[in-house]
Parts: C-alpha cells; sequence; structure tokens
C-alpha cells in the first residue's frame, strides 16, 4: 500500500485545514487508518483513528471536539479535518494504514504502511 498525504500549508490559529490520504496499490477496505503528527524535538503521537468500515472513530484528547477523521473507501482516502487550529498543532502529519478488521491502533507501532507527511503550520 502507498499512501500520500496532501493538504497541509499554513493558517492562522482559529483556522482550518483539511488532510486527505490517498491510498494506490491495494484497496483500503480491510484496514484501519489513522492520523499521527510529529513536532519537530518530539516523539510521533496519535492525532485520530478510524475502523476499516468507517464506524467507529477515535483521537486523542488534545483534538477532540475540533478534528474529524472519515474514509470514503470508495476513493481509497481518508481525511482529517482540522478546525480551530492552534500554535501546538504545528506538526508534520502522517497517514497510516493498519492491516486490521478486528482493532483500531493508536501507537506507531500498530500501523504496517506510513505516507510521507504533510507539514502544517499554525501561525498565532
Amino acid at each position: 500500500v502507498q499512501l500520500q498525504a496532501c493538504g497541509g500549508g499554513l493558517v492562522q490559529a482559529g483556522g482550518s485545514l483539511r488532510l486527505s490520504c490517498a491510498a494506490s496499490g491495494r484497496t483500503l477496505s480491510r484496514y484501519a487508518m489513522g492520523w499521527f503528527r510529529q513536532a519537530p524535538g518530539k516523539e510521533r503521537e496519535f492525532v485520530a483513528a478510524i475502523r476499516w468500515s468507517g464506524g467507529s472513530t477515535y483521537y486523542a484528547d488534545s483534538v477532540k471536539g475540533r478534528f474529524t477523521i472519515s474514509r470514503d473507501n470508495a476513493k481509497n482516502t481518508v481525511y482529517l479535518q482540522m478546525n480551530s487550529l492552534t500554535p501546538e498543532d504545528t506538526a508534520v502529519y502522517y497517514c497510516a494504514a493498519q492491516y486490521s478488521i478486528a482493532t483500531t491502533g493508536t501507537r506507531p507501532y500498530e500501523y504496517h504502511y506510513w505516507g510521507q507527511g504533510t507539514q502544517v503550520t499554525v501561525s498565532s
């Protein structure tokens, strides 16, 4: 599975961005999908994840109520809508795929495939 993330950019605090992660090489329908982020000097951290069916979603406390993960299996694409952005959200955002219909991981080691990352910068 090849994952291509896009949609990052520079936005002012309070603004919104929508990240997309398109997959090729294999259908995502049997994969849980996640978004992670990594700020300079920090470890990669969980942001959001969605079950293979889209029936369940999971969020880090820091983004709950502001970010929404969704997927369109017909388009082989996962999205992350980010609202009310703050400078603390500045990071490189990565999408990842976990081959599982039983679990939805929240830790990086649970994921099998990773995209290249897209930079999100929030100015104050």
